[in-house]
């Protein structure tokens, strides 16, 4: 995948992910310059979805660290099985062994090491790494990371340092909830994810829900669009036009009216204040717009 963007573009959109000409650009030089791409943008935009793309088309697992408040090393980076431990101790005073150094040697050995998907991502070769969510997680964790990311390796005092002979292919997203630090930024390729115009959308549509009819699949796409036009709490994303035009087909729906739209709002719209907002637009002008 590193002879172009084209071929990027092209392997990627084989698993049935489509991009734009910046975000193949951003995917080829983080697979030649072995950097991370830094995916912002709103939620349900495909940011995540890229990380699975990507580890699709290389043919390698995915490996992902979901972040949140208060996450730290031993959630991320690695932990040691205290309980086994424990019984290993038990069991070797019960066989009268009484050597401090060798059963401190013998604790603190790989066997009792639970690697967590930072070192996974490490130890594993090839792989794609998604830190999902980062802007969830505090300045701590940021300096963890972008120590991680700087070497791909990491020391462990007990047992020393674990390097990646192949460095994984890295992606990070952010909802944008709080601004991430610009050091770790400036470590990565940056794409944008904003929300895509109808007709790529609805090419995002047809390909992920081939079996929807193309009329639906239209329709549902305009609604979306529509949508997000106004001032709401959470626009939807194309993970929620996806949703949407699937609940209609999973109810036998070709096509959609205003009735049928206002009834499944639901798999679309996320709050109450949303919805009332959506009730008072004329969906009816929408749906009339594409020739309904």
């Amino acid at each position: 995948m590193t002879s172009g963007p084209d071929e990027v573009r092209a392997r990627l959109e084989a698993t049935g992910y489509l991009l734009d000409d910046g975000l193949a650009m951003a995917c080829f030089l983080a697979l030649k310059l072995h950097r991370p791409v830094f995916c912002e943008g709103d939620p349900g935009v495909g940011k995540t979805a890229l990380a699975t793309a990507l580890a699709e088309a290389l043919d390698a697992p995915l490996i992902r660290l979901q972040c949140h408040e208060g996450i730290d090393a031993s959630q991320a980076l690695y932990d040691w099985d205290f309980p086994r431990q424990l019984l290993h101790l038990r069991a070797a005073e019960a066989t009268g062994i009484t050597d401090a150094d060798r059963l401190e040697g013998e604790l603190y050995d790989r066997r009792f090491l639970i690697a967590r998907p930072l070192l996974r991502a490490l130890q594993t070769q090839p792989c794609v790494l998604l830190v999902d969510e980062i802007d969830r997680a505090d300045d701590e964790f940021e300096a963890l990371l972008l120590e991680l990311l700087s070497e791909f390796s990491v020391t462990i005092p007990e047992l020393g340092t674990v390097r990646a002979e192949v460095p994984p292919v890295v992606v990070l997203t952010s909802n944008r909830t709080r601004e991430v630090h610009d050091a770790l930024k400036r470590r990565c390729l940056y794409h944008w994810f904003g929300h895509p115009d109808f007709a790529r959308e609805l090419a995002i549509v047809r390909r992920r829900l081939p079996g929807v009819s193309a009329r639906l699949a239209e329709q549902v796409t305009a609604l979306v669009q529509a949508l997000r036009a106004q001032d709401l709490l959470k626009p939807p994303g194309v993970a929620e036009t996806i949703d949407w035009a699937q609940a209609l087909d999973a109810l036998g729906a070709s096509e959609v009216d205003a009735d049928l739209a206002i009834a499944t709002l639901g798999s679309a719209l996320k709050y109450r204040e949303d919805t009332e907002r959506a009730r008072g637009l004329d969906l009816a002008a929408v749906l009339a717009a594409r020739g309904t």
